[in-house]
This record gives C-alpha cells, sequence and structure tokens, in this order.
C-alpha cells in the first residue's frame, strides 16, 4: 500500500530536477501522474518534449501509470487541457503539484522588460491558470453533492520569501505564489481543497547558476555524506501534502535535506501609536525605533 494509492496527480515542470522526483516518489506511492513539461532551457526557450516522455517511460518501467503532458501551463486554454488531460486518461484528479518556472537572473537596472515580463507569465500566471481550472472542476464536484478530498502544492522559493539580489523578478514572481497561496487555501476551502506551498533548497538547474549557489549546490566528494541539495529530498514532503488525510491548508514550508521549517506570513511587529495625525517632524524622530542601528548613528 503506498500513500497516494488511489489519487490522481498533475505535476507541472515535471521533466527534470525537483518537478522529476516528484512525479517518480508519486508513482512509487501509488498515484497515477500527468507528467506536465515543455522541456525548454533554463529561460524558458525551446520545445523538447523527450523529457516528460522519459519520466513516463520511467514510471512506467516500474509498474507505476502516468501519461506526457506537454500542455504551456501559462497559456489559458493549456490550462484547462491540462486538467482534462488527468480526466480523460484516469477518470478524475486529486492532486495539482505547480512547480514549472523558469530564470532570467537580472540586476535591476540591467533586467528587460522581456525578462520581467516571462519570469512572472510563467510562474505567476503558471501557478493560477492550472489552479484556476482544478479549482473550477472540484467546485462543480463539490456543488454536485460529491466528497472532494483535492489539493494544490504550489512551489515558492526563499527568493521571493527573504529576497536575493539579481533576482528581483523571479522573487517577486516566487513572493507572489506565497500570498496566492494564503489566498487560494481561504477561498478552495469549502470545496474540500486544501492549498499549500513549499519553498524547496536544492540542487537544480537553477540554483546551479543562481549567484552565491553555484559552489555550494555542489554533490558532497564524499558518497557516504548524507547530501542535503539532493532534490529527491524535496519530493517526501510534497507526497505529505498530496496524502488525503494530510489537514494542513494555508501554509508555506521550506525544505532542505531532512529540513522542514514553516514560514510565518508577513507580521506586524512593533509599532508606534498615538491618537491623532503624525507630522512629518515628529516622525523623523519615532520613526527610527524601527531601526535601532540608524537611531545609535543619528544620536552620535
Amino acid at each position: 500500500m503506498g500513500a497516494l494509492d488511489g489519487r490522481v496527480a498533475i505535476i507541472t515542470g515535471a521533466g527534470r530536477g525537483i518537478g522529476r522526483e516528484h512525479a517518480l516518489l508519486f508513482a512509487a506511492e501509488g498515484a497515477k501522474v500527468v507528467v506536465n513539461d515543455l522541456g525548454g532551457a533554463l529561460d524558458g526557450s525551446g520545445d523538447d518534449r523527450s523529457a516528460a516522455e522519459q519520466v513516463v517511460e520511467e514510471i512506467k518501467a516500474s509498474g507505476g501509470e502516468a501519461v506526457v503532458n506537454t500542455d504551456d501551463v501559462a497559456d489559458w486554454e493549456g490550462g484547462k487541457r491540462l486538467i482534462g488531460s488527468a480526466v480523460e486518461a484516469f477518470g478524475d484528479v486529486h492532486v495539482l503539484v505547480n512547480n514549472a518556472g523558469i530564470l532570467r537572473d537580472r540586476m535591476i537596472v540591467n533586467m528587460t522588460e522581456e525578462d520581467w515580463d516571462s519570469v512572472i507569465h510563467v510562474h505567476l500566471k503558471g501557478h493560477f491558470v492550472p489552479t484556476h481550472y482544478a479549482a473550477t472542476y472540484w467546485r462543480e464536484r463539490a456543488k454536485a453533492g460529491e466528497e472532494v478530498a483535492a489539493c494544490v502544492i504550489n512551489t515558492s522559493s526563499t527568493s521571493g520569501l527573504l529576497g536575493n539580489p539579481g533576482q528581483a523578478n523571479y522573487g517577486a514572481a516566487k513572493a507572489g505564489i506565497a500570498a496566492f497561496t494564503v489566498i487560494a487555501a481561504q477561498e478552495l476551502g469549502r470545496y474540500g481543497v486544501r492549498v499549500n506551498a513549499i519553498a524547496p533548497a536544492a540542487r537544480t538547474r537553477m540554483t546551479e547558476l543562481t549567484p552565491g549557489l553555484s559552489d555550494i549546490v555542489r554533490r558532497p566528494q564524499d558518497e557516504s555524506q548524507f547530501d542535503v541539495w539532493d532534490p529527491a529530498n524535496i519530493s517526501p514532503l510534497v507526497a505529505y501534502l498530496a496524502t488525503e488525510e494530510c489537514p494542513l491548508t494555508g501554509r508555506v514550508f521550506f525544505v532542505q535535506g531532512g529540513t522542514v521549517r514553516n514560514f510565518q506570513n508577513w507580521t506586524m511587529t512593533e509599532s508606534i501609536d498615538r491618537q491623532a495625525r503624525w507630522t512629518v517632524e515628529e516622525l523623523k524622530g519615532e520613526m527610527l525605533k524601527f531601526a535601532p542601528t540608524q537611531a545609535a548613528e543619528a544620536k552620535g
């Protein structure tokens, strides 16, 4: 018995890296998997469908069930076909894992409009479109009186939640995905749908080219040492979040190696208050309480 027996899962960007590991583990745990991937290069260019086909072949060779889907997840009609492909192949859909993404790293002063638009499009719209069609499918089933036990797992990043220079486009998209996760969980719970997100840290095509990470993510020379950057470390958490019994929703989890940490949403902390409107002069002094270092320098 697998943890995902009877579940039908769609995994986007599943031809390589973390998405591939998701697909393989989901299948090993008994899920029927739709492996979606355009097979593009890291910057989103190109169109090599063989990556998704190879994953499906590997799943079938191990006795699992899987089909290929090569639709563009950020395309309105492509997203509709993606959800339809799962229903057509397996009769239902229970899990949507939004994982597809690209990189076009630039400092803000060097970033082009295309650099910005393409990354926001693939990541943010590429999460919204499949979720829209999956949510519509689940809502219709719930309104028909059927019991729905479905879930969406999104892919955010510390680049958006904590910040990383050179990735304003990617970080903005990933922060948006975290916010989208929280809101989607609030909206879709009434239909029996849970929505969570992960912020993974693993060795992928993206992290190997991310400023400051290329040297860190290398495999350990000692094969007996635990490889904390192995992308396969990420998938068990995603598989757990996809189980029918998981109660969690509206959460964003950091995951690396054997570590899982719960992100806290944007939270208001210290404050300054008065029962009247502030003046600019008054704020000059009071606002320094939010920056102790600057306040000390100002006094010194």
